[in-house]
């Protein structure tokens, strides 16, 4: 009785309030009820009264019930018409379009809001396709999505959802919060590191006359290219700019695939000093420091794999690399060989042991540099273990493990991974050589369990792929070979110590040999001289020819390759060997040389299967196109005339397809 009389109660809606006043009215029913029972019992008279009384108060609750009764039903059905209502107006007045179509997939019903996407049109008793083929291919291909997904239908952007089992599609039109969503996105920060690769190389042979000249040209040609993108550029130094842009100009450069890097070039060329740039850009990150760091990081990676090229990335997005279309200039100097080859002793000297370990399915050059790093660790007086995976080696490297049989101090120091992780102390040196990606190591494993004590020596381009905390990093991606590398790094060892000896110069000889394909490629003036140092020391060149010497199986399957090769356009050839027969990688790497000597071909690629159920594939230039770009784009990498890449999970058939689209999209 209490929230009868409360104040709150009269906010009530009226059919709530009618059920109280039900509810109160069938409670005072009862009590008099039992109260006439009790009065009869004690005093027939006053039972008669109160009779009279429930009476009349029977009277005045069925003429309240019956009022209560009418009002709440006139509420319901006044409710009712008001839902309905409001159904048939929303149907047809609120901003979301409503299409119902027949099983046949004609529309039946179309809302207001979403018939002036047709204008003037007759739409009803017409196929989807009929009316809209661009709306009919959006409901054919998300026909049995379920939930709400954003799609582009003409220039407008809308949320569709799609009741399949009533056959309705719901389309809410959302372009303006996705032209602010857009522009949210263009607007985003873009921090940029240029840097003149090889300025200094340029200009030291200039009169100041002509490097002011220099200077002015690609000053007045960034600030141009800065200009015309509305970006902000300032020096910081004679061959180092630095320009911020908004995310949206990025991709307009991303476009245009950064056509300054080959103006400069071109230009430069044609005045005979060559100048190309490196620029490492980044994005997407709201610490204006955070983006600092990561595109000087970005501008390493670039310089990293040879310059002449731009690296695009965001904090935790994969890499995009743009240019890269020359062979990198050489900067190398004696000073850096002598000062590599310095820390190399001082790390040594501050480990108690050395391990060595080239790629998986190592070639002459891998096990030649971990013959010679050995061979320097002994002349620092260091124990140092080649580890190497003695399955499946190709028959040169399997001749050079026979010659090894007499020389077996050698021999002993060569082990398997799995003896390298029980002899493993925190005071080990892991030294990865030929190779900078830990995912190709011979053992993984064991770069883990040394992450912080690792060193790289390298000559291949850099990748994205790259140990996490390198002690020291010596890659060259202009040398020939690593073995070229350290063969340099003899002439800086004690004298005193026992000197390399004819079969570890023979081994690094014809690792050189044929990562140069018998000095026919990536050769420079040191290559000659490491391999005359070489041959100074004992390298018997027979014995080199006898190492590189074919079987008649991998000759015959050389061959059989050579012959399925087609040509792609004038300049490129593929061959993609027998569905399910097993090639020998290195024999597919061989055909891949064996067709650049073919007039016109500029790259070749050769797609085999693997034994290890992969399928491989192998890539050459001559230098005029960048093969490492492409082999990137399927997961490899490399150099810019010598990468590769394996594929899992495809035939290869399916590793040609996606080979030809790279292809196409480069072209």
């Amino acid at each position: 009785m209490k929230q009868f009389f409360s104040k709150d109660f009269w906010h009530l809606p009226a059919f709530m309030k009618n059920n109280k006043i039900m509810l109160i009215a069938i409670f005072l029913l009862l009590l008099s009820i039992v109260c006439e029972i009790m009065a009869f019992l004690v005093n027939p008279i006053l039972g008669l009264v109160l009779l009279v009384l429930v009476v009349l108060t029977i009277a005045v609750a069925f003429f309240t019930l019956k009022e209560i009764t009418e009002d709440t039903n006139e509420y319901i059905s006044d409710l009712s018409y008001r839902i309905k209502r409001g159904e048939q107006e929303s149907l047809i007045k609120m901003p979301i379009g409503i299409l119902f179509l027949s099983e046949k997939g004609e529309i039946e019903w179309i809302n207001p809001y979403l018939q002036k996407y047709f204008g003037k049109n007759e739409v009803l008793g017409k196929s989807v396709s009929e009316v809209d083929e661009e709306l009919a291919t959006l409901i054919k291909e998300n026909y049995k999505t379920k939930g709400a997904l954003e799609v582009s239908w003409g220039k407008r952007r809308f949320q569709m959802l799609i009741q399949n089992d009533i056959h309705a599609v719901y389309l809410m039109d959302v372009t303006k919060y996705a032209q602010i969503e857009q522009h949210d996105r263009d607007t985003g920060i873009v921090v940029g590191q240029i840097f003149l690769d090889n300025y200094d190389e340029v200009t030291q042979t200039m009169t100041d006359k002509k490097v002011s000249n220099l200077s002015n040209y690609v000053t007045n040609e960034l600030s141009n290219w800065a200009k015309r993108f509305e970006m902000y550029l300032k020096r910081i130094d004679d061959d180092h700019f630095f320009v911020v842009a908004y995310a949206g100009v990025l991709k307009q450069l991303e476009d245009e695939k950064f056509r300054i890097l080959d103006r400069i070039r071109e230009r430069t060329s044609k005045q005979n000093f060559p100048l190309t740039l490196s620029i490492g850009i980044a994005y997407d990150d709201d610490n204006l420091a955070a983006l600092a760091r990561l595109a000087q990081s970005n501008l390493d990676l670039a310089l990293g794999r040879g310059g002449d090229q731009v690296v695009v990335k965001t904090p935790n997005g994969q890499a995009r690399f743009y240019g890269g279309k020359t062979n990198p200039m050489e900067k190398r100097t004696r000073v850096r060989a002598r000062m590599i080859s310095q820390a190399l002793q001082e790390l040594m000297s501050q480990s108690e042991q050395i391990f060595v370990m080239g790629h998986k399915q190592p070639d002459m050059d891998s096990v030649g540099a971990c013959l010679g790093i050995r061979r320097i660790a002994a002349m620092n007086k260091k124990k140092c273990w080649i580890v190497l995976d003695k399955d499946g080696l190709h028959s040169d490297v399997e001749r050079l493990m026979e010659e090894l049989e007499q020389y077996p101090d050698i021999k002993g120091n060569i082990i398997s991974a799995e003896e390298a992780l029980e002899k493993t102390t925190e005071q080990s040196l892991l030294i990865m050589v030929d190779h900078s990606k830990p995912s190709i190591s011979v053992s993984e494993e064991l770069y883990t369990k040394l992450i912080n004590r690792v060193m790289v020596i390298d000559h291949h381009r850099r990748g994205e792929e790259f140990p996490e905390n390198p002690i020291l990093v010596y890659i060259e991606p202009y040398a020939s070979s690593t073995c070229e590398l350290i063969t340099e790094m003899f002439e800086y060892q004690s004298k005193e110590s026992e000197p390399i000896n004819k079969i570890e110069a023979t081994a690094m000889l014809t690792g050189i040999i044929v990562d140069t394909r018998s000095f026919s490629l990536r050769t420079g003036t040191r290559t000659f001289d490491a391999a005359s140092y070489l041959r100074s020391v004992g390298a018997d060149s027979a014995m080199s020819q006898h190492f590189m010497k074919e079987n008649a199986d991998n000759f015959l399957q050389r061959n059989h390759l050579i012959d399925r090769v087609e040509f792609i356009g004038e300049n490129l050839a593929l061959c993609a060997g027998e569905v399910d027969k097993i090639y020998d990688p290195v024999t597919a790497a061989q055909a891949a040389d064996a067709l650049l000597t073919v007039s016109g071909v500029e790259a070749s690629f050769v797609v085999t299967q693997r034994k290890d159920g992969k399928v491989g594939i192998s890539a050459r230039s001559n230098g005029k196109a960048n093969v490492q770009v492409v082999m990137e784009q399927l997961g490899g990498g490399g150099h810019l005339s010598n990468a590769a890449t394996q594929l899992e999970g495809v035939s290869v058939s399916e590793a040609r397809e996606q080979l030809l689209d790279v292809l196409k999209k480069e072209n």
